[in-house]
């Protein structure tokens, strides 16, 4: 499956992401990304491979979906 939102990461079906994957998927800037990890604030959940830090897919997705504004069209 491709992501329109990547045109310059073409398919991500892999299930872990970078930290520059993540930051283009979410707008957030990998300066912020390594300051809610160092600083444990509200952030996405990660893992740590030796100095690399990946991203779960499905933790991205469901960071950016709890944070979803949704308007009542009635008022």
């Amino acid at each position: 499956m491709c992501s329109p939102l990547l045109p310059t990461f073409p398919c991500l079906s892999k299930e872990w992401l970078t930290e520059q994957e993540v930051s283009v998927l979410t707008g957030l800037s990998r300066s912020t990304l390594q300051k809610q990890r160092f600083f444990k604030r509200e952030g996405i959940a990660y893992s740590k491979l030796g100095r690399s830090v990946r991203y779960r897919k499905s933790d991205v997705e469901a960071f950016m979906e709890a944070r979803k504004i949704v308007y009542d069209k009635a008022n």
